[in-house]
């Protein structure tokens, strides 16, 4: 058995595999438990937790929902409906949504909750399986552990959002009071909640903006519905670096390392402000390069996010065409350079070919499901990886490499499900480039 420690929270795989959280050392008695207050510490109190959050501009208005229930659903004890502020992020309004969650518990004197949410970073993060490196994502991860630490035992559960939709209603509820104008904290003035309404698992708010993985599908039938899929896709945001001096000249830009112009620059703002409003995404990967690794960067600066470089993701290695243009390159070798056009398995001279690319691009975007699973990860790359990701979910030829153009900055979906199906659900968006 593996058992990770942070702090004072102990991590520990059950009998299921998920993770538990137990608190160490002795428990503080408060005057708050009023189960422990008349019964004393044997008694056991399960309770169930289902949060949200969402952030309309993420950053922007934003709110937080929770809705504890008894340990069968059978009532629920209690709703929260938690205005965040005005230039929060949906992650962090997802973490305020747990920490309100798991303080009423602790009030109510649980022993034991099970949490629900359709946040996968704050699931991951919490279960101690990804790790916290954003300092205000470490701040409120520290309380919500504080506060399950003093309850026990805290179990944490990914769950679509089309099965959250009671805290999600919650979550809106406070956004629109915080666009009203009401101060941070609970809303507890007889604003209309989940049980309220004549069936919670059908709540709706007309114009919703809630930013989660699902506001990252197309508007049009899920794929599932047709390609026989049973589970949530891997969705990799597939987004290429912007513009560096060396593609402005057109020339092979491989392992060499430049930085982006400053038109690319301003490219991979504006690629980073159409995502962090679209919101939803889970984590950030890239390629180790410097233009990869700035506009991975300019992404993260606006979601709150950490970027994980992973090298596989890295361009072609154009070996001596590096710093070549095509006419350059071809000049130098014409008839190697013919054969490389039209046979993927030809390399440059010193560097590698489309196939050997596409095997290590393969071991990268398998690498990313095992370790993410159902999650919206944006991947930062280079033209050559993104065209063998999406060659894979296409099942293409080999042709897809040179059959196919994508700009600097622009935005490729594609989706791979575990029990098989895969999707491509967007080829080279450069719509955020028009503004």
């Amino acid at each position: 058995m593996v058992t990770c420690c942070v702090g004072v929270t102990t991590y520990t795989p059950d009998d299921s595999g998920r993770i538990t959280t137990t608190g160490g050392g002795l428990r503080k008695r408060r005057s708050c438990q009023p189960v422990h207050d008349f019964y004393g510490n044997d008694v056991s109190m399960k309770l169930i937790i289902e949060a949200d959050g969402g952030s309309r501009g993420n950053p922007g208005v934003a709110g937080s929902g929770t809705v504890v229930y008894s340990e069968n659903r059978e009532r629920i004890l209690r709703e929260i409906a938690y205005v965040v502020g005005t230039r929060s992020t949906n992650n962090v309004a997802e973490y305020r949504g747990l920490i309100e969650g798991l303080r009423v518990a602790r009030e109510l004197g649980a022993t034991e909750v099970e949490v629900f949410m359709d946040s996968k970073l704050v699931v991951e993060q919490m279960s101690g399986r990804w790790k916290i490196k954003h300092p205000d994502m470490k701040t409120l991860a520290m309380e919500a552990r504080n506060l399950a630490g003093d309850i026990g035992r805290v179990t944490y559960t990914w769950i679509p959002r089309e099965k959250n939709k009671a805290a999600d209603h919650l979550s809106n509820v406070a956004m629109d009071a915080a666009a009203a104008g009401k101060p941070e904290g609970p809303i507890d003035d007889g604003t209309p909640v989940v049980s309220d309404m004549t069936d919670p698992t059908d709540a709706t708010v007309t114009g919703v903006d809630k930013p989660t993985g699902e506001d990252l599908n197309c508007p049009t039938t899920k794929p599932a519905t047709w390609n026989g899929a049973t589970t949530d896709p891997t969705r990799l945001l597939l987004l290429r670096h912007g513009q560096t001096a060396m593609s402005a000249a057109r020339q092979y830009s491989g392992r060499s390392n430049p930085e982006l112009s400053e038109l690319g620059q301003r490219q991979v703002q504006a690629a980073a402000r159409k995502l962090a409003e679209r919101g939803g995404i889970d984590v950030i990967v890239s390629s180790p390069l410097r233009r990869c690794v700035q506009t991975a960067g300019a992404a993260a600066d606006q979601m709150g996010l950490e970027v994980r470089i992973i090298d596989d993701l890295i361009e072609a290695d154009f070996g001596l065409w590096d710093g070549k243009t095509f006419s350059e390159a071809h000049e130098s070798d014409p008839e190697l350079h013919s054969r490389w056009l039209t046979d993927t398995s030809v390399a440059p001279p010193g560097g590698e070919s489309l196939q050997q690319v596409h095997r290590r691009v393969k071991k990268a975007r398998e690498l990313i499901e095992k370790d993410y699973g159902a999650a919206n990860v944006l991947v930062v790359s280079h033209v050559t990886p993104i065209k063998s990701i999406l060659r894979q979910a296409l099942d293409a030829s080999p042709s897809f490499f040179k059959k196919t153009h994508l700009d600097l900055a622009s935005l490729s979906i594609a989706e791979f499900y575990s029990d098989g199906p895969t999707c491509v659900r967007l080829f080279n968006d450069t719509s955020h480039l028009d503004s």
